[in-house]
């Protein structure tokens, strides 16, 4: 019997360094990197205009993927996942891809400062012109306002990282 791969996956708040510690360890560990925002700019170029477009086109997008990313890992190659797990509803779709399988998984969460997200972000605009429209104190504090960072009874395996 071979073994299965991990899934990989981020908790943080907007502008923690969630995509760039995940092309990291995608890198560091010859795994899958899986990006929500690149799925979703190549299948919805045009439809995302606002907050509620993402969580619309999100969620068409997630159904199509989870058997496929199941189906990967349990071929033994290990996925890391550029998709926000930052409430309890977003890591409940995690938990669904590996939990039934015994698929072994890690959740990252990392626990970064209002101040240090903001600076990112606002860094962030001027190197990605394209995400300006989404990149703003406003819409930080509007999604940070969803924030749950993961409890013990959830079940994850954490790793937290500043």
């Amino acid at each position: 019997m071979h073994s299965k791969g991990t899934l990989i996956f981020f908790c943080g708040k907007m502008g923690a360094g969630k995509s760039t510690l995940s092309y990291k360890i995608s890198q560091e560990l010859n795994a899958i990197l899986v990006s929500e925002d690149d799925w979703l700019t190549a299948i919805y170029p045009e439809e995302i205009q606002n907050f509620d477009d993402y969580l619309k086109y999100s969620s068409r997008l997630k159904p199509l993927l989870k058997g496929h990313i199941r189906s990967i890992l349990n071929s033994g190659v290990s996925i890391v996942m550029d998709f926000p797990a930052n409430t309890k509803n977003q890591r409940a779709w995690f938990k669904d891809i590996f939990l039934a399988e015994g698929i072994p998984h890690k959740l990252i969460h990392l626990d970064v400062d209002d101040k240090t997200c903001l600076e990112r972000i606002a860094k962030r605009q001027k190197t990605n012109p394209e995400r300006a429209q989404f990149d703003t104190e406003e819409v930080f504090r509007h999604v940070t306002s969803f924030f749950q960072p993961p409890s013990a009874d959830e079940g994850f395996s954490v790793e937290v990282m500043q």
